[in-house]
């Protein structure tokens, strides 16, 4: 039976490293699989990625050690439990502001008693093995995203709903929705403040506490905070900065190497 890599790291106090998948391709998450990430995300949310093309990138990854895992497009039923039978092994659930809908969420993603998710796990039983059924709470993550300021101020319910594994901040919405410039890697002192806050609920709460990042040296930051699972960028900003940092270099160019964020 195959095991959640993410979930013993977690069991060690290891942070996670991540990688973001917007290219609709099953070549390209094959070939972000073998750069060994220790997961990889797929997000259904932002970008390009259809469930068909979903289906053929969690293929690709699952040929690896690298944890298959998605981000949902909204905290509806129908996606979360598609995903889950494709053999995703944790969702990311964007726009978490409640206990209720956390428990919604949650509940997509557990069998009875539990939940409500339907039998069908198809290829996830010939990814992770023929007992997903018996362990399948053990091996899905659920990872609720944090990223408004009603999602912060719920913080204390949203953590303490049972079954949740995990959080994960969404920088850009979170500043926007405090009134401030949407982006990576935040710096604003409220919001910072609020990440900062987030990190140490979930750390009360036996929640493992996720973030986006950009640069590397904030990574490292939100790590001593106690952020145990870092995305670094995503495959097309990975692509974009790798391909102009060398047209630069060509060119005898210098200073730093601009590239869009989520």
């Amino acid at each position: 039976m195959k095991e959640n890599r993410v979930k013993a790291m977690w069991r060690a106090d290891k942070p996670v490293i991540n990688g973001w998948l917007g290219i609709p391709s099953g070549v390209a998450a094959e070939n972000m699989a073998r750069c060994g990430w220790d997961s990889l995300v797929i997000d259904m949310q932002h970008g390009l990625v259809d469930y068909h093309a979903a289906v053929g990138m969690l293929q690709a990854i699952s040929q690896t050690d690298t944890v298959p895992m998605a981000r949902v497009a909204w905290n509806t039923t129908e996606p979360v439990t598609k995903l889950l039978d494709a053999g995703a092994l944790g969702i990311i659930c964007p726009m978490v502001n409640s206990r209720a809908e956390c428990d919604f969420f949650i509940r997509n993603c557990r069998y009875p008693p539990r939940g409500n998710r339907s039998y069908g796990p198809l290829r996830a039983t010939w990814h992770a093995g023929p007992e997903y059924w018996e362990r399948s709470d053990e091996l899905v993550i659920t990872m609720a995203m944090i990223e408004t300021i009603d999602a912060v101020r719920n913080m204390d319910d949203i953590l303490s709903t049972p079954g949740l594994d995990s959080i994960y901040v969404g920088p850009a919405d979170l500043a926007s929705s405090m009134g401030h410039r949407p982006g990576p890697d935040q710096k604003v002192p409220e919001v910072y403040a609020a990440i900062t806050a987030i990190a140490e609920a979930a750390k009360r709460h036996g929640v493992f506490a996720g973030i986006h990042c950009y640069d590397e040296d904030y990574a490292r930051d939100m790590i001593r905070k106690g952020y145990r699972f870092i995305t670094m960028a995503d495959d097309n900003a990975l692509l974009s900065q790798a391909a102009r940092r060398t047209i630069a270099n060509m060119r005898g160019e210098t200073g730093p190497v601009l590239v869009d964020a989520l």
